[in-house]
C-alpha cells in the first residue's frame, strides 16, 4: 500500500477529485494548508495597505492505494493539477505497512478497497 500526498492550487481541487473518481480512487482526504516553495512572496492590498504575503495558500489531497494504482493516481493528479508552473505544488508517495477499517476490523489492502 502506498499513500500519497499531494501539494495542489486550490483552483484545481475539482478537476483532481473528478479524475480520482472517474479511475476508481474516489477515498481522499483534503486538508486546507499553508506553506511556500520555490516561488517567490507576493503583495496583497488589505484595507488600503499593501502587505507582503509569504505562504500561499494551498490544498493537501490525501490517498491511501494499493501498489497497483500508484501509477494511475499520480497520473491523474499530474493532469488535472499541472499547468506546468513554478507555484504547481508536489507530490509525496510514503509506504503504508498497515490499514484497519474501524466499523469491521478488516486489515490490509481490504481495508482501503
Amino acid at each position: 500500500m502506498k499513500k500519497v500526498e499531494a501539494i495542489i492550487r486550490p483552483s484545481k481541487l475539482k478537476a483532481v477529485q473528478r479524475g480520482l473518481k472517474e479511475a476508481d480512487i474516489p477515498c481522499i482526504t483534503v486538508v486546507p494548508v499553508k506553506g511556500t516553495g520555490l516561488q517567490k512572496s507576493y503583495s496583497e492590498r488589505y484595507r488600503g495597505t499593501e502587505q507582503s504575503m509569504i505562504l500561499q495558500s494551498r490544498v493537501l489531497i490525501v490517498c491511501v492505494i494499493s501498489d497497483i494504482h500508484l501509477d494511475k493516481c499520480i497520473n491523474v493528479i499530474k493532469d488535472n493539477a499541472s499547468e506546468n508552473q513554478v507555484g504547481d505544488g508536489k507530490i509525496f508517495i510514503y509506504n503504508v505497512e498497515d490499514a484497519i477499517r474501524l466499523s469491521t476490523g478488516v486489515r490490509g489492502n481490504d481495508a482501503i478497497i
